[in-house]
């Protein structure tokens, strides 16, 4: 189906919310073309080279479907939204950015794998915390703040297994090459897989900075 694109220099998981205020021309396009139509809808896509303002930017083509939850509109054009991540999406084929980034994209669900136990889930909130604890030691902590706290345990083990491994993700402060990994890994498995990399990663960072 053909989708509104909104390119970002960050990488958004299903589950996510997220605030954007639109300046941009060719946003403010969107934006207006999506409330005249009644569908909240838009694909955003993390940009592998450029910006977001000014367009010519090159970019990837897994990202998330969005939806506008609220809007205030602010005069000329310009709009503060709220919205909410839903599904992962796979763009096909970019089309002309006329007026706005426009590509034919299809919802992309996970590849067929072997179901995740709760023990494999339970060793990754283990790490998570592990992690968590580990950072609050290191004296640069600050610049490691994850989007989400770990917390609400009832919660995350009430959710369907694809969006509890996406919501455990946005506790681990990755950067966005790795985020980027985790929404695009084909599979349940692969992700967790994926997900156990970036800790690693993450923890050897934080290891390195903290003084002996």
């Amino acid at each position: 189906m053909e989708m509104p694109m909104f390119p970002l220099e960050w990488v958004l998981l299903p589950g996510e919310e997220l605030a954007l205020r639109i300046f941009e021309l060719r946003y403010t396009v969107l934006v207006g073309d999506l409330i005249r139509s009644g569908d909240p809808r838009f694909g955003v896509v993390l940009i592998a080279r450029g910006r977001e303002v000014g367009g010519g930017e090159q970019r990837n083509d897994v990202g998330t479907m969005v939806s506008i939850t609220h809007y205030d509109e602010l005069g000329s054009g310009r709009y503060n939204l709220r919205c909410l991540t839903g599904q992962r999406i796979r763009v096909g084929e970019w089309l002309p950015d006329d007026p706005y980034p426009r590509a034919m994209a299809q919802v992309w669900p996970d590849e067929p794998s072997d179901e995740l136990t709760e023990k494999q889930f339970s060793e990754l909130e283990r790490r998570i915390v592990a992690l968590h604890k580990q950072m609050a030691t290191a004296p640069w902590r600050w610049l490691m703040a994850s989007r989400n706290t770990l917390s609400g345990g009832k919660r995350l083990r009430a959710l369907d297994p694809v969006q509890r491994l996406y919501s455990l993700a946005c506790r681990v402060p990755m950067g966005e090459a790795d985020r980027y990994a985790v929404l695009a890994a084909p599979s349940l498995s692969d992700r967790l897989a994926v997900l156990h990399e970036a800790i690693e990663t993450v923890a050897a960072r934080v290891e390195f900075q903290i003084p002996r």
